[in-house]
Protein backbone atom coordinates (compact mmCIF):
# COMPACT_ATOMS: atom_id res chain seq x y z
CA UNK A 1 0.00 0.00 0.00
CA UNK A 2 1.05 3.25 -0.89
CA UNK A 3 -1.01 5.45 0.58
CA UNK A 4 0.98 6.30 3.60
CA UNK A 5 2.70 8.75 1.39
CA UNK A 6 -0.61 11.21 1.97
CA UNK A 7 0.72 11.64 5.34
CA UNK A 8 3.20 13.81 4.53
CA UNK A 9 1.11 15.89 2.77
CA UNK A 10 -2.14 16.07 4.43
CA UNK A 11 -0.68 15.99 8.02
CA UNK A 12 0.70 19.74 7.61
CA UNK A 13 -2.37 20.99 5.77
CA UNK A 14 -4.95 19.84 8.03
CA UNK A 15 -3.28 21.04 10.78
CA UNK A 16 -2.20 24.12 8.95
CA UNK A 17 -6.21 24.86 8.45
CA UNK A 18 -6.95 23.84 12.00
CA UNK A 19 -4.48 26.47 13.30
CA UNK A 20 -5.81 29.42 11.06
CA UNK A 21 -9.12 28.24 12.18
CA UNK A 22 -8.61 28.80 15.92
CA UNK A 23 -6.30 31.58 14.90
CA UNK A 24 -9.74 33.63 13.45
CA UNK A 25 -11.92 32.21 16.29
CA UNK A 26 -9.41 33.46 19.19
CA UNK A 27 -7.59 35.52 18.35
CA UNK A 28 -9.88 37.53 15.15
CA UNK A 29 -7.55 41.06 15.64
CA UNK A 30 -4.66 38.68 15.82
CA UNK A 31 -3.52 39.97 19.18
CA UNK A 32 -0.57 38.71 21.23
CA UNK A 33 -0.90 35.32 22.55
CA UNK A 34 -0.37 33.96 26.15
CA UNK A 35 3.42 32.45 27.20
CA UNK A 36 1.11 29.04 27.24
CA UNK A 37 -0.51 29.10 24.35
CA UNK A 38 2.84 29.72 22.48
CA UNK A 39 4.22 27.27 24.28
CA UNK A 40 1.66 24.42 22.90
CA UNK A 41 1.67 25.71 19.83
CA UNK A 42 5.24 25.66 18.99
CA UNK A 43 4.96 22.47 20.48
CA UNK A 44 2.19 21.27 17.77
CA UNK A 45 3.91 22.85 15.22
CA UNK A 46 7.37 21.39 15.74
CA UNK A 47 5.74 17.50 16.33
CA UNK A 48 3.70 18.08 13.11
CA UNK A 49 6.73 19.68 10.90
CA UNK A 50 9.40 17.38 12.13
CA UNK A 51 7.10 14.33 12.04
CA UNK A 52 5.61 15.35 7.88
CA UNK A 53 9.44 15.91 7.17
CA UNK A 54 10.65 12.44 8.00
CA UNK A 55 7.79 10.78 6.74
CA UNK A 56 8.44 12.67 3.76
CA UNK A 57 12.14 11.88 2.99
CA UNK A 58 11.40 8.28 4.19
CA UNK A 59 8.68 8.05 1.33
CA UNK A 60 11.23 9.38 -1.51
CA UNK A 61 14.36 7.40 -0.22
CA UNK A 62 12.51 3.87 0.27
CA UNK A 63 11.74 3.35 -3.17
CA UNK A 64 9.58 4.59 -6.43
CA UNK A 65 5.86 4.94 -5.27
CA UNK A 66 2.59 5.84 -7.13
CA UNK A 67 -1.33 6.98 -5.96
CA UNK A 68 -3.86 8.19 -7.93
CA UNK A 69 -5.76 10.61 -5.46
CA UNK A 70 -9.03 10.82 -7.76
CA UNK A 71 -9.97 11.94 -11.22
CA UNK A 72 -10.52 16.20 -12.20
CA UNK A 73 -11.65 14.45 -15.64
CA UNK A 74 -11.80 11.25 -17.32
CA UNK A 75 -8.31 10.04 -18.62
CA UNK A 76 -6.93 12.92 -16.63
CA UNK A 77 -5.99 11.96 -12.78
CA UNK A 78 -4.50 13.89 -9.75
CA UNK A 79 -1.74 11.54 -9.29
CA UNK A 80 1.61 11.24 -7.06
CA UNK A 81 4.44 9.19 -8.14
CA UNK A 82 7.75 9.13 -6.97
CA UNK A 83 10.76 9.50 -8.69
CA UNK A 84 14.54 10.74 -8.75
CA UNK A 85 13.72 14.38 -9.21
CA UNK A 86 11.07 13.73 -6.20
CA UNK A 87 14.08 12.67 -4.24
CA UNK A 88 16.06 16.02 -4.25
CA UNK A 89 13.41 18.04 -4.30
CA UNK A 90 11.21 16.55 -1.29
CA UNK A 91 14.75 16.09 0.26
CA UNK A 92 16.21 19.72 0.14
CA UNK A 93 12.81 21.42 1.01
CA UNK A 94 12.03 19.43 3.87
CA UNK A 95 15.61 20.51 5.18
CA UNK A 96 15.10 24.07 4.60
CA UNK A 97 11.38 24.02 6.15
CA UNK A 98 12.39 22.61 9.59
CA UNK A 99 15.31 24.99 10.03
CA UNK A 100 12.86 28.40 9.28
CA UNK A 101 10.07 26.69 11.10
CA UNK A 102 12.52 26.54 14.20
CA UNK A 103 13.96 30.10 13.56
CA UNK A 104 10.47 31.26 13.00
CA UNK A 105 9.61 30.02 16.70
CA UNK A 106 11.37 32.96 18.34
CA UNK A 107 11.36 35.63 14.85
CA UNK A 108 7.73 35.53 14.93
CA UNK A 109 6.85 35.89 19.03
CA UNK A 110 8.38 39.82 17.79
CA UNK A 111 6.00 40.07 14.70
CA UNK A 112 2.89 38.74 15.79
CA UNK A 113 -0.12 36.65 14.45
CA UNK A 114 1.86 33.43 15.56
CA UNK A 115 -1.23 31.16 14.92
CA UNK A 116 -2.18 32.55 11.77
CA UNK A 117 1.78 32.35 10.62
CA UNK A 118 2.82 28.91 11.40
CA UNK A 119 -0.89 28.04 10.49
CA UNK A 120 0.17 29.24 6.93
CA UNK A 121 3.56 27.95 7.31
CA UNK A 122 2.67 24.19 7.95
CA UNK A 123 -0.32 24.33 5.28
CA UNK A 124 2.57 25.61 2.36
CA UNK A 125 5.25 22.87 3.15
CA UNK A 126 2.22 20.39 2.70
CA UNK A 127 1.27 21.79 -0.64
CA UNK A 128 4.99 21.58 -1.99
CA UNK A 129 5.91 18.59 -0.94
CA UNK A 130 2.50 17.78 -2.93
CA UNK A 131 3.93 19.37 -5.87
CA UNK A 132 6.97 17.47 -5.79
CA UNK A 133 5.11 14.22 -5.58
CA UNK A 134 3.57 14.97 -8.65
CA UNK A 135 2.88 12.20 -11.49
CA UNK A 136 1.75 14.17 -13.95
CA UNK A 137 1.78 17.60 -15.84
CA UNK A 138 -1.88 18.50 -14.42
CA UNK A 139 -1.31 17.49 -10.79
CA UNK A 140 1.59 19.63 -11.34
CA UNK A 141 -0.35 22.67 -12.29
CA UNK A 142 -3.13 21.80 -9.34
CA UNK A 143 -0.47 21.65 -6.80
CA UNK A 144 1.71 25.10 -8.72
CA UNK A 145 -1.63 26.80 -8.64
CA UNK A 146 -2.34 25.81 -4.99
CA UNK A 147 1.25 27.09 -3.59
CA UNK A 148 0.49 30.11 -4.96
CA UNK A 149 -2.68 30.69 -3.17
CA UNK A 150 -1.63 29.38 0.32
CA UNK A 151 1.43 31.14 -0.12
CA UNK A 152 0.64 34.82 -0.85
CA UNK A 153 -0.98 35.26 3.05
CA UNK A 154 2.50 34.99 4.28
CA UNK A 155 3.42 37.78 2.18
CA UNK A 156 0.71 39.80 3.84
CA UNK A 157 1.82 39.05 7.20
CA UNK A 158 2.55 42.19 8.22
CA UNK A 159 -0.38 43.90 6.83
CA UNK A 160 1.28 47.22 5.93
CA UNK A 161 0.81 49.08 2.25
CA UNK A 162 4.09 48.05 1.60
CA UNK A 163 3.35 44.60 2.35
CA UNK A 164 -0.33 44.37 0.03
CA UNK A 165 1.53 45.91 -2.70
CA UNK A 166 4.24 43.03 -2.34
CA UNK A 167 1.56 40.59 -2.14
CA UNK A 168 -0.83 41.86 -5.01
CA UNK A 169 2.74 41.89 -7.53
CA UNK A 170 3.32 38.34 -6.15
CA UNK A 171 0.01 37.20 -7.19
CA UNK A 172 -0.02 38.94 -10.29
CA UNK A 173 3.45 37.71 -11.82
CA UNK A 174 2.37 34.36 -10.38
CA UNK A 175 -1.16 34.00 -11.36
CA UNK A 176 -0.22 35.22 -15.28
CA UNK A 177 2.71 32.70 -15.74
CA UNK A 178 0.44 29.93 -14.14
CA UNK A 179 -1.78 30.89 -16.96
CA UNK A 180 1.15 30.94 -19.95
CA UNK A 181 1.92 27.61 -18.79
CA UNK A 182 -1.94 26.36 -18.79
CA UNK A 183 -2.17 27.61 -22.31
CA UNK A 184 0.77 25.31 -23.05
CA UNK A 185 -0.85 22.23 -21.30
CA UNK A 186 -4.02 22.48 -23.72
CA UNK A 187 -1.69 21.90 -26.43
CA UNK A 188 0.30 19.47 -25.41
CA UNK A 189 -2.87 17.34 -23.96
CA UNK A 190 -3.52 16.96 -27.44
CA UNK A 191 -0.37 16.06 -28.59
CA UNK A 192 1.42 13.46 -26.11
CA UNK A 193 0.48 10.67 -25.80
CA UNK A 194 0.05 11.04 -22.17
CA UNK A 195 0.80 13.63 -19.96
CA UNK A 196 2.16 11.41 -17.23
CA UNK A 197 6.07 12.32 -16.62
CA UNK A 198 8.14 9.76 -18.58
CA UNK A 199 11.89 10.23 -19.04
CA UNK A 200 12.44 11.61 -22.60
CA UNK A 201 9.59 12.72 -23.20
CA UNK A 202 5.77 11.65 -24.75
CA UNK A 203 5.20 14.14 -27.38
CA UNK A 204 4.13 12.41 -30.55
CA UNK A 205 5.98 13.74 -32.88
CA UNK A 206 3.98 12.00 -35.65
CA UNK A 207 1.18 13.51 -34.50
CA UNK A 208 3.26 16.61 -33.89
CA UNK A 209 4.59 17.10 -37.28
CA UNK A 210 2.50 19.21 -39.23
CA UNK A 211 1.76 21.71 -35.70
CA UNK A 212 5.65 22.05 -34.84
CA UNK A 213 5.55 25.64 -35.31
CA UNK A 214 2.18 26.34 -32.39
CA UNK A 215 4.03 23.67 -30.74
CA UNK A 216 7.06 25.72 -30.59
CA UNK A 217 5.15 28.56 -29.46
CA UNK A 218 3.40 26.85 -26.97
CA UNK A 219 6.49 25.52 -25.03
CA UNK A 220 7.92 29.29 -25.28
CA UNK A 221 5.12 30.34 -23.57
CA UNK A 222 5.39 27.77 -20.89
CA UNK A 223 8.39 28.29 -20.47
CA UNK A 224 8.13 31.75 -20.10
CA UNK A 225 5.31 31.50 -17.81
CA UNK A 226 6.99 28.68 -15.38
CA UNK A 227 9.88 31.23 -15.50
CA UNK A 228 7.74 33.88 -13.68
CA UNK A 229 7.83 31.82 -10.46
CA UNK A 230 11.90 31.55 -10.92
CA UNK A 231 12.05 35.08 -11.13
CA UNK A 232 13.45 34.89 -15.35
CA UNK A 233 12.56 38.18 -16.51
CA UNK A 234 10.85 39.46 -17.60
CA UNK A 235 8.24 38.41 -15.18
CA UNK A 236 10.22 39.23 -12.25
CA UNK A 237 9.74 42.15 -10.52
CA UNK A 238 7.51 40.49 -7.95
CA UNK A 239 11.02 39.13 -5.91
CA UNK A 240 12.10 42.47 -4.50
CA UNK A 241 8.72 43.61 -3.76
CA UNK A 242 7.67 40.57 -1.51
CA UNK A 243 11.17 39.87 -0.13
CA UNK A 244 11.73 42.81 1.89
CA UNK A 245 8.26 42.92 3.30
CA UNK A 246 7.81 39.33 3.72
CA UNK A 247 8.94 37.81 7.62
CA UNK A 248 12.82 36.42 7.16
CA UNK A 249 11.76 33.00 7.88
CA UNK A 250 8.97 33.47 4.59
CA UNK A 251 11.73 35.02 2.75
CA UNK A 252 13.90 31.85 3.40
CA UNK A 253 11.77 29.60 2.02
CA UNK A 254 10.49 31.75 -0.55
CA UNK A 255 13.99 32.20 -2.44
CA UNK A 256 15.21 29.16 -1.04
CA UNK A 257 12.05 26.80 -2.01
CA UNK A 258 9.17 28.29 -3.44
CA UNK A 259 10.86 29.62 -6.15
CA UNK A 260 11.95 26.45 -7.39
CA UNK A 261 8.66 25.25 -8.04
CA UNK A 262 9.07 27.06 -11.44
CA UNK A 263 12.52 25.26 -12.06
CA UNK A 264 10.31 22.13 -11.39
CA UNK A 265 7.50 22.96 -13.59
CA UNK A 266 10.37 23.50 -15.96
CA UNK A 267 12.28 20.48 -15.95
CA UNK A 268 8.80 18.57 -16.11
CA UNK A 269 8.00 20.08 -18.74
CA UNK A 270 11.06 20.01 -21.04
CA UNK A 271 12.52 16.72 -19.82
CA UNK A 272 9.15 14.38 -19.10
CA UNK A 273 7.02 15.99 -21.14
CA UNK A 274 8.18 17.45 -24.70
CA UNK A 275 11.37 15.97 -24.51
CA UNK A 276 14.66 17.51 -25.00
CA UNK A 277 15.12 16.81 -28.33
CA UNK A 278 12.11 18.60 -29.15
CA UNK A 279 13.15 22.10 -28.61
CA UNK A 280 16.83 21.25 -29.07
CA UNK A 281 18.80 23.28 -31.82
CA UNK A 282 15.63 25.07 -32.51
CA UNK A 283 14.51 29.41 -31.98
CA UNK A 284 12.94 28.26 -28.46
CA UNK A 285 16.30 27.31 -26.95
CA UNK A 286 17.95 29.89 -28.47
CA UNK A 287 15.57 32.72 -27.19
CA UNK A 288 15.55 30.51 -23.61
CA UNK A 289 19.04 31.02 -23.28
CA UNK A 290 19.36 34.85 -23.89
CA UNK A 291 16.51 35.56 -21.33
CA UNK A 292 18.39 33.57 -18.96
CA UNK A 293 21.88 35.16 -19.49
CA UNK A 294 19.82 38.81 -19.06
CA UNK A 295 18.34 38.14 -16.45
CA UNK A 296 21.60 36.53 -15.05
CA UNK A 297 23.69 39.80 -15.28
CA UNK A 298 20.37 42.14 -14.83
CA UNK A 299 19.59 40.64 -11.62
CA UNK A 300 23.59 40.49 -10.24
CA UNK A 301 23.61 44.18 -11.50
CA UNK A 302 20.62 45.26 -9.74
CA UNK A 303 21.68 43.54 -6.44
CA UNK A 304 25.09 45.61 -6.66
CA UNK A 305 23.11 48.57 -6.87
CA UNK A 306 20.85 47.98 -3.86
CA UNK A 307 21.43 49.09 -0.45
CA UNK A 308 18.55 47.35 1.36
CA UNK A 309 19.92 43.81 2.07
CA UNK A 310 16.66 41.60 1.58
CA UNK A 311 16.24 43.87 -1.25
CA UNK A 312 19.41 43.14 -2.57
CA UNK A 313 19.67 39.43 -2.05
CA UNK A 314 16.08 38.88 -3.48
CA UNK A 315 17.74 40.32 -6.50
CA UNK A 316 20.51 38.14 -6.25
CA UNK A 317 17.67 35.16 -6.11
CA UNK A 318 16.75 36.63 -9.75
CA UNK A 319 19.83 36.17 -10.76
CA UNK A 320 21.37 32.84 -9.10
CA UNK A 321 17.70 31.04 -10.49
CA UNK A 322 18.73 31.76 -13.65
CA UNK A 323 21.96 29.66 -13.55
CA UNK A 324 19.68 26.84 -12.89
CA UNK A 325 17.54 27.93 -15.66
CA UNK A 326 20.43 28.01 -17.94
CA UNK A 327 21.78 24.95 -17.26
CA UNK A 328 18.50 23.54 -18.27
CA UNK A 329 18.25 25.42 -21.21
CA UNK A 330 21.43 24.27 -22.32
CA UNK A 331 20.56 20.19 -22.91
CA UNK A 332 23.27 18.41 -22.13
CA UNK A 333 23.82 16.34 -19.25
CA UNK A 334 26.72 18.46 -17.90
CA UNK A 335 24.66 21.91 -17.93
CA UNK A 336 21.85 19.93 -16.62
CA UNK A 337 24.28 18.34 -13.39
CA UNK A 338 25.01 21.65 -12.54
CA UNK A 339 21.26 23.11 -12.77
CA UNK A 340 20.30 20.09 -9.94
CA UNK A 341 23.41 20.58 -7.96
CA UNK A 342 22.52 24.46 -7.54
CA UNK A 343 19.05 24.24 -7.06
CA UNK A 344 19.94 22.37 -3.73
CA UNK A 345 23.01 24.44 -3.31
CA UNK A 346 20.82 28.05 -3.98
CA UNK A 347 18.26 26.50 -1.83
CA UNK A 348 20.73 26.10 1.46
CA UNK A 349 22.82 29.37 0.97
CA UNK A 350 20.04 31.61 0.59
CA UNK A 351 17.64 30.31 3.23
CA UNK A 352 21.16 31.19 4.87
CA UNK A 353 21.70 34.77 4.12
CA UNK A 354 17.52 35.57 4.58
CA UNK A 355 17.67 34.29 7.79
CA UNK A 356 20.72 36.11 9.00
CA UNK A 357 19.67 39.31 7.80
CA UNK A 358 16.40 38.89 9.83
CA UNK A 359 18.52 38.35 12.28
CA UNK A 360 20.09 41.91 11.75
CA UNK A 361 16.74 43.66 11.30
CA UNK A 362 15.52 41.61 15.14
CA UNK A 363 18.35 42.31 16.91
CA UNK A 364 20.22 45.26 15.93
CA UNK A 365 17.42 46.94 13.99
CA UNK A 366 19.41 47.07 10.75
CA UNK A 367 17.83 46.83 7.37
CA UNK A 368 20.35 48.98 5.25
CA UNK A 369 23.98 47.21 4.25
CA UNK A 370 25.41 51.02 5.35
CA UNK A 371 24.15 50.25 8.80
CA UNK A 372 25.59 46.82 9.38
CA UNK A 373 29.14 48.48 9.70
CA UNK A 374 30.75 46.95 12.65
CA UNK A 375 27.76 44.11 13.23
CA UNK A 376 30.52 41.43 13.36
CA UNK A 377 31.25 42.66 16.81
CA UNK A 378 28.03 42.20 18.03
CA UNK A 379 26.96 38.99 16.27
CA UNK A 380 29.85 37.47 15.25
CA UNK A 381 28.42 34.19 14.99
CA UNK A 382 25.77 35.73 12.75
CA UNK A 383 28.25 37.14 10.24
CA UNK A 384 30.16 34.02 10.03
CA UNK A 385 27.04 32.03 8.84
CA UNK A 386 25.97 35.04 6.58
CA UNK A 387 29.67 34.93 5.34
CA UNK A 388 30.18 31.39 4.71
CA UNK A 389 27.18 31.23 2.43
CA UNK A 390 27.87 34.31 0.52
CA UNK A 391 31.40 32.33 -0.51
CA UNK A 392 29.22 29.69 -1.31
CA UNK A 393 27.62 31.52 -3.53
CA UNK A 394 29.98 33.52 -5.35
CA UNK A 395 31.76 29.57 -6.06
CA UNK A 396 35.03 30.18 -4.26
CA UNK A 397 36.34 26.44 -3.25
CA UNK A 398 35.54 24.78 -1.10
CA UNK A 399 32.30 26.03 -0.81
CA UNK A 400 29.22 23.88 -2.49
CA UNK A 401 28.74 26.70 -5.23
CA UNK A 402 31.91 26.21 -6.78
CA UNK A 403 30.86 22.60 -7.87
CA UNK A 404 27.47 23.56 -9.49
CA UNK A 405 29.01 26.25 -11.22
CA UNK A 406 31.95 24.67 -12.60
CA UNK A 407 29.15 21.79 -14.16
CA UNK A 408 27.26 25.20 -15.33
CA UNK A 409 30.78 26.08 -17.31
CA UNK A 410 31.74 23.06 -18.72
CA UNK A 411 28.04 22.45 -19.75
CA UNK A 412 27.65 25.84 -21.43
CA UNK A 413 30.98 25.35 -23.39
CA UNK A 414 29.78 21.22 -24.41
CA UNK A 415 25.90 22.65 -25.30
CA UNK A 416 27.35 25.98 -27.64
CA UNK A 417 29.84 23.31 -29.50
CA UNK A 418 27.32 20.58 -30.08
CA UNK A 419 24.18 23.02 -31.16
CA UNK A 420 26.84 25.11 -32.62
CA UNK A 421 25.09 28.22 -31.55
CA UNK A 422 28.20 30.77 -32.28
CA UNK A 423 28.58 33.80 -29.83
CA UNK A 424 27.01 31.82 -26.78
CA UNK A 425 30.20 29.51 -26.85
CA UNK A 426 32.08 32.31 -24.93
CA UNK A 427 29.17 34.31 -24.15
CA UNK A 428 27.58 31.87 -21.38
CA UNK A 429 30.72 31.31 -19.60
CA UNK A 430 31.82 35.24 -19.54
CA UNK A 431 28.19 36.08 -18.17
CA UNK A 432 28.91 33.98 -15.74
CA UNK A 433 31.97 34.89 -14.32
CA UNK A 434 30.94 38.61 -14.55
CA UNK A 435 28.16 37.51 -12.27
CA UNK A 436 30.08 35.47 -9.80
CA UNK A 437 32.35 38.58 -9.68
CA UNK A 438 29.15 41.41 -9.03
CA UNK A 439 28.20 38.67 -6.33
CA UNK A 440 31.24 38.65 -4.20
CA UNK A 441 30.54 42.84 -4.94
CA UNK A 442 27.82 42.56 -3.21
CA UNK A 443 28.21 39.98 -0.63
CA UNK A 444 31.14 40.58 0.61
CA UNK A 445 31.40 44.67 1.14
CA UNK A 446 28.93 43.09 4.50
CA UNK A 447 31.42 40.86 6.29
CA UNK A 448 34.33 42.84 5.53
CA UNK A 449 32.92 46.01 6.89
CA UNK A 450 31.27 43.87 9.79
CA UNK A 451 34.41 42.29 10.64
CA UNK A 452 36.29 45.53 10.13
CA UNK A 453 34.74 48.61 10.93
CA UNK A 454 37.69 50.61 11.32
CA UNK A 455 38.78 52.94 14.36
CA UNK A 456 35.45 55.25 14.17
CA UNK A 457 34.52 54.98 18.03
CA UNK A 458 31.24 54.11 17.41
CA UNK A 459 32.23 50.80 16.20
CA UNK A 460 34.02 49.66 19.49
CA UNK A 461 30.96 49.53 21.88
CA UNK A 462 29.59 46.83 23.23
CA UNK A 463 30.69 43.24 24.24
CA UNK A 464 31.51 40.28 21.66
CA UNK A 465 28.30 38.61 20.84
CA UNK A 466 26.20 40.57 22.87
CA UNK A 467 23.30 40.87 20.74
CA UNK A 468 23.46 37.25 19.27
CA UNK A 469 19.87 35.60 18.36
CA UNK A 470 18.71 32.51 21.42
CA UNK A 471 19.94 28.96 19.80
CA UNK A 472 16.72 28.25 18.23
CA UNK A 473 17.72 30.83 15.70
CA UNK A 474 21.52 30.32 15.63
CA UNK A 475 21.09 26.69 15.35
CA UNK A 476 19.21 26.78 11.92
CA UNK A 477 21.64 28.92 10.35
CA UNK A 478 24.25 27.38 11.76
CA UNK A 479 23.60 23.60 10.18
CA UNK A 480 22.24 25.97 6.61
CA UNK A 481 25.78 27.90 6.59
CA UNK A 482 27.36 24.18 7.51
CA UNK A 483 26.18 22.19 4.33
CA UNK A 484 27.01 25.04 2.31
CA UNK A 485 30.59 23.53 3.27
CA UNK A 486 29.81 20.34 3.26
CA UNK A 487 28.36 19.39 0.28
CA UNK A 488 31.21 21.17 -1.37
CA UNK A 489 33.76 19.51 0.59
CA UNK A 490 32.14 15.62 -0.25
CA UNK A 491 30.25 16.65 -3.28
CA UNK A 492 30.92 13.14 -5.04
CA UNK A 493 27.46 11.17 -3.07
CA UNK A 494 25.51 13.65 -4.16
CA UNK A 495 26.93 14.68 -7.75
CA UNK A 496 26.82 10.87 -8.61
CA UNK A 497 23.57 10.61 -7.66
CA UNK A 498 22.68 13.31 -10.17
CA UNK A 499 24.54 12.52 -13.20
CA UNK A 500 23.12 8.95 -12.90
CA UNK A 501 19.32 10.88 -12.48
CA UNK A 502 20.49 12.88 -15.77
CA UNK A 503 22.05 9.91 -18.29
CA UNK A 504 18.22 8.27 -17.91
CA UNK A 505 17.19 11.57 -19.35
CA UNK A 506 19.13 12.10 -22.22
Amino acid sequence: MNSWILIPVFLPVISGIFLLMAAFRKHPENVQISAGERHRLHLIVGTVLLISAVLAVAAVWTGEKSLTLFYLMEEIPIYFHIDGISRIFVTFTSIVWVCAGSYGFIYIQHEGKETGFFGFFLLVYGVVIALDFSGNLVTLYFFYELMTLTSAPMVLHHGSKGAMIGTLKYLFYSLCGAYMGLFGIFFLYRYCDTLTFTSGGTLNLTAAQDHRTILLIAVFVMLVGFGAKAGMFPLHSWLPAAHPVAPSPISAVFSGILVKGGVLATIRTVYYIVGPDFIRGTWVQTAWIILTLLTIFMGSMMAYREPVLKRRLAYSTVSQVSYILFGLALLNPTGMTGALLHTVFHALIKATLFLSAGVFILEGDKSRVDELTGIGKRMPKTLWCYTFASLALIGIPPASGFISKWYLAQGALQGVQQAKFGVFRWLGPIVLLISALLTAGYLLPVTMKGFLPGKDPRYQQGTPGDEEPPGFMLVPMAILAALTFIFGIFPNPLTKYIVQLVSGLM
